[in-house]
């Protein structure tokens, strides 16, 4: 929706007790906007500490979804939820770094966990995507943050090569393990990621 001169103008004219109740009613319907105003204007924690706790939130629960669900059918929708937060936590934060790092994490820590039986095709097609889109977001950040990610990147990449089926369906999807360094990210990768899915792989 588009706000008009108008409707802005109207809204500047409420006095202060109405905009104030205004604000509250906006914020009880939505609970993302409120915790990022708390965040903004008086959570104590940085971006950073909450950051340290997703990753310990991270590794705690995709060992647990793993002890809880021994085949990939459950195990696949377990670490949607985890990645959910993660979402969250950038939401609430603007942690652009964090959505890479938390991402790669969530993604290492799930190939150490993967059930030993079921179908793995979903829950890796899933993981490459992600890789993927960490890729891509990657080039968007400041080259100085690309050292920082590197550990992150080479543990994903230790846990691919360790895993044939993976490291072949990697191939297969287009993407090369060269590129899990960041400075090797192709400048084009959106491009490439576009014309990936257009040949109908990553599905």
């Amino acid at each position: 929706m588009e706000y008009s001169k108008e409707f802005k103008e109207a809204i500047s004219n409420f006095t202060s007790g109405e905009k104030d109740k205004l604000i509250i009613r906006l914020l009880k319907k939505d609970r993302i906007l409120s915790h990022r105003l708390y965040f903004e204007l008086i959570d104590p924690e940085t971006a950073d500490d909450k950051r340290n706790q997703m990753e310990t939130l991270i590794k705690e629960e995709v060992s647990m979804v793993a002890k809880r669900f021994g085949r990939t059918k459950y195990f696949l929708p377990g670490i949607r939820k985890i990645s959910a937060k993660i979402t969250e936590h950038v939401k609430i934060t603007t942690d652009k770094f964090g959505e890479v790092s938390l991402t790669l994490l969530l993604i290492s820590e799930t190939l150490k966990n993967v059930p030993k039986t079921g179908d793995h095709y979903k829950l890796y097609i899933y993981l490459l995507n992600k890789i993927f889109r960490s890729l891509v977001l990657t080039k968007k950040l400041d080259e100085d943050y690309y050292l920082d990610l590197r550990e992150n990147f080479e543990e994903v990449e230790k846990q691919i090569i360790q895993n044939k089926s993976l490291e072949q369906l990697t191939l297969h999807n287009g993407l090369f393990l060269s590129w899990l360094e960041p400075e090797n990210i192709p400048e084009e990768i959106d491009q490439i990621l576009k014309g990936i899915k257009g040949e109908g792989l990553l599905r």
